[in-house]
């Protein structure tokens, strides 16, 4: 641990933004799961609506920072492509 009290504050800060992050990826995973499984029964309706809450979380995760916008849109677009093509 560090010696400068400015940094034992970030080591402290930092921790608890790597408990935020880890936490909205499992979530992200969790939704992404959810809607692939869906899709894998060929239930369009629960696929719809699971994709619904995994864009948002998608978009959230952007928006935090968490992931790049541009990983969002393409996850976002890959199920949306597996939804239509039930």
């Amino acid at each position: 641990m560090a010696n400068i009290k400015s940094q034992k504050k970030r080591v402290l800060t930092n921790e608890k933004a790597h408990q935020r992050n880890v936490a909205v990826k499992s979530g992200l995973k969790s939704a992404i799961r959810v809607t692939r499984e869906a899709i894998a029964s060929g239930d369009r309706a629960a696929a719809e609506t699971a994709y619904k809450q995994a864009a948002r979380k998608l978009d959230q995760a952007a928006g935090a920072g968490v992931s790049h916008k541009n990983q969002a849109a393409n996850r976002k677009s890959g199920l949306a492509l597996a939804i239509n093509a039930l």
